[in-house]
């Protein structure tokens, strides 16, 4: 990856003290973990935060909920922002990996045009966390635990359950994978130019081979 694009964390590990300093109504409130990418419960975006939102320039919330918390989880600014709903149980069976792609895209898009965008759940710590987490992974190229570290620093409540931490653990390979495809495609596509021009060539030389020869033979007939 370029090194403009590498995430650059701290280099001292989170002290006691600031630790002490993440006060509990904290967890309330949203924090931004990228530039215009904000981390948060659903608390920092029920109708009385509309002010807030629109102060930190918010113009994309991912909104995480499962069916039964529909009534209570909701977009609540349908006409003011653009949403992404999303069905995601809080449990370790959950496939949420299904659902990276989706949300790198709406993060993407948001992001590529100026705006700023909050994923929260319910309490911004286990599913809304995991998406965040793999964003920075596939987006920066890093490890799980390096995701995780730098969200921890900015939202220190984070904590993913046990399912969604092994789902991101696989997904190193997933990204890695992609990646790797991704850098080889330019130069298995000059090998293929290179290939395909050797094979035009060589055509090239069969046929002016197949000219000579057959003006060889013209000659010596003329020549009896």
């Amino acid at each position: 990856m370029d090194g403009d694009h590498k995430l650059q964390f701290p280099s001292l590990p989170v002290t006691k003290e600031e630790l002490l300093d993440w006060a509990y109504p904290m967890r309330r409130e949203m924090q931004e973990i990228l530039p215009g990418l904000f981390l948060g419960p659903y608390s920092a975006a029920m109708k009385s935060k509309l002010p807030i939102l629109e102060t930190q320039g918010i113009t994309h919330i991912v909104c995480v909920r499962q069916d039964i918390e529909a009534n209570f989880i909701k977009p609540n600014f349908p006409h003011t922002f653009r949403y992404l709903v999303l069905d995601i149980a809080d449990s370790p069976v959950e496939n949420i990996i299904r659902f990276f792609p989706t949300t790198k895209e709406f993060i993407d898009s948001c992001l590529a045009t100026g705006g700023k965008v909050l994923v929260h759940g319910n309490a911004g710590i286990s599913r809304s966390a995991a998406l965040v987490i793999a964003y920075l992974m596939e987006t920066f190229g890093i490890k799980y635990r390096d995701a995780f570290s730098h969200v921890q620093e900015r939202r220190f409540c984070i904590n993913p359950n046990v399912g969604f931490v092994h789902q991101l653990q696989e997904y190193e390979a997933i990204y890695l994978a992609k990646l790797t495809i991704k850098m080889m495609a330019p130069m298995q596509l000059g090998r293929s130019f290179s290939l395909q021009a050797g094979v035009a060539g060589s055509r090239k030389r069969s046929l002016e081979e197949d000219e000579d020869f057959g003006a060889m033979q013209v000659a010596a007939a003329q020549n009896r």
